[in-house]
């Protein structure tokens, strides 16, 4: 019973591996967007609730999409297991497992806010792959298909001498040839165990043969996959590689003599923090922004036309609204790229437009405030990140930057399009699952040294961190040792308002173990909030305590 169960198993895995290898193959090769496994990782991200997406992030970090997809194929393994155990009982069940993850996926791929009607067509492909090697090909654990030989190993519903499933006199005749045989002690006078053995044989080998074409068949279009998806990486690679960025028109200014190491994050270090399962890479020669909505005059540009427009270089802090309180979802960088507001301005915005809503390659919405982006900061159309182009990971080959607000109100990457609106028409989506529709970011402070529970030599120690409150700026930073009182931290030179300020404090420790806290205050006067809140729905509050111990 159980070599049955385990063989039908492993030929509905096998029937699935082929469906799911053809799938991705397909949709690699004509829209990788609608890939099964992506799309249906898509589409739980999305259903997911807002306190599991928070968890997720503050858990699991960059692992969470990776994770998201090592989910889904087990779920597919367990169903596609399942599936050739009931085909062994009942081949017609055998097209249920087969059915049910082809309209899920056809359902996932059609869900995405990008969809296109042929993206449903690699999931039922697979599907239909997956449906017929169950159904015709004589595997081990499977009954045989109509007119096909019987299953020899005594897995599946009926082999050689157990024809006695069918019916009429075939039946009688191999029960009665099988008494006969045993009644005479081995003798076959009719030859019917020669022929039974010769049956037998025939069916190991049609099944082991149908086993490795479909396992090559599988292999054969898995490498394909794989060599497509490399293909595609090195020619998006060479485009971007390709693109000669110029010389900003207004070029940011030098950092200040004393600025610290580590003031600026490296591209490789930047937080990334987005709900795409695949990173897009687009071509930068059929990229296009559509400038529409609510304005008098339409405006479509190419990436070249955007280069022409004048760019601005700027150093900008950049953070994540799922930012625990001392979180690491925030760096800075050197950011290049075009103005936005004299883009509007020229587009002629109408009156009671009040949101641009900025959309991505894949799908995302995000909302910023129009009042925002024409206040004077230096909202930008991203397309150079610490001297080169964006990576891929972060928008290329543009991104909307809007400085002082979270990035989910206001840093689309791989932006193809923007509406102008109103709050009112439409809810990005974030805002549709409950987070805030204005985000400017809140003051926040961080101990970076010494580590949570150090243990640090008695004598003087150097406390040190970063404080951000992009575009207000920062005016003072304070410790508290032990709870005991508020003293004033030395602020390092900054590059502006709208990047972090590296902050020190001279702490002579003491034996024992201690507790140390920040707060910062920004640049109105207004003081860092302390009371102890989550992210959700629009950033977390309180002071970053890090406990250490001193011998």
């Amino acid at each position: 019973m159980i070599r049955r169960t385990s063989a039908a198993a492993g030929t509905g895995l096998l029937a699935a591996a082929a469906g799911v290898a053809v799938a991705e193959l397909l949709a690699t090769a004509v829209r990788p967007q609608a890939a099964p496994l992506v799309a249906v990782g898509g589409a739980v991200v999305d259903g997911a609730p807002t306190p599991v997406k928070e968890w997720a992030v503050r858990t699991l970090g960059t692992y969470d999409k990776p994770l998201l997809l090592g989910g889904i194929a087990v779920a597919v393994i367990v169903l596609a297991a399942l599936t050739g155990v009931a085909a062994r009982r009942r081949p017609t069940l055998g097209l249920l497992g087969p059915a049910v993850l082809g309209i899920a996926g056809a359902a996932a791929a059609l869900s995405r806010p990008d969809a296109r009607p042929a993206d449903a067509l690699p999931a039922l492909a697979g599907a239909a792959v997956a449906a017929a090697l169950l159904r015709w090909l004589p595997l081990p654990g499977l009954p045989a298909a109509p007119g096909a030989a019987p299953d020899p190993v005594g897995v599946g519903r009926a082999a050689s001498g157990a024809d006695a499933s069918g019916a009429g006199a075939s039946g009688a005749d191999a029960s009665g040839a099988d008494a006969a045989g045993s009644g005479a002690a081995g003798s076959d006078p009719t030859g019917a165990g020669a022929v039974r053995s010769r049956r037998r044989a025939a069916t190991r080998r049609a099944v082991l043969r149908n086993s490795a074409l479909v396992a090559v068949g599988t292999a054969l279009a898995g490498a394909g996959t794989v060599a497509l998806r490399r293909w595609n990486l090195a020619d998006a690679t060479r485009a971007r590689d390709a693109v000669r960025l110029p010389a900003p028109a207004s070029p940011a200014r030098p950092l200040p003599a004393g600025v610290g190491p580590g003031f600026r994050t490296p591209t490789t270090d930047f937080y990334r923090v987005d709900t795409a399962l695949t990173v897009p890479r687009l071509d930068v020669d059929a990229w296009r922004l559509r400038l529409h909505g609510m304005v008098e005059r339409p405006v479509e540009l190419t990436f070249a036309d955007l280069l022409d427009r004048g760019l601005i270089e700027r150093d900008v802090t950049l953070s994540c609204v799922s930012n625990e309180v001392g979180g690491p979802y925030v760096g800075t960088t050197r950011w290049l790229g075009a103005p936005l507001a004299p883009l509007l301005r020229a587009a002629g915005i109408r009156a009671g437009a009040d949101q641009l809503v900025a959309r991505s390659d894949e799908g995302m919405t995000i909302g910023t405030p129009i009042a925002t982006l024409l206040d004077g900061r230096d909202a930008m159309l991203a397309v150079g990140m610490d001297g080169a182009p964006l990576p891929f990971a972060h928008g290329f080959p543009v991104r909307m930057l809007t400085p002082g607000l979270y990035g989910y109100a206001g840093a689309c990457k791989w932006v193809t399009e923007l509406e102008v609106t109103t709050f009112d028409a439409f809810d990005a989506y974030w805002v549709r699952r409950g987070w805030a529709r204005e985000a400017p970011v809140k003051t926040a402070s961080r101990i970076d040294r010494p580590a949570p529970f150090a243990r640090l030599p008695a004598g003087p120690v150097t406390v040190a961190g970063v404080a951000w409150a992009q575009h207000r700026g920062i005016a003072a930073v304070e410790v508290s040792v032990d709870d005991g009182p508020w003293r004033t931290a030395e602020l390092l030179p900054t590059a502006s308002s709208d990047t972090w300020v590296q902050w020190r404090f001279a702490w002579s420790a003491p034996d024992g173990p201690h507790r140390l806290r920040v707060r910062a205050t920004d640049g109105t006067g207004a003081p860092q909030p302390e009371d102890r809140r989550p992210p959700f729905p629009d950033g977390a509050t309180g002071h970053h305590t890090v406990a250490v111990t001193v011998r």
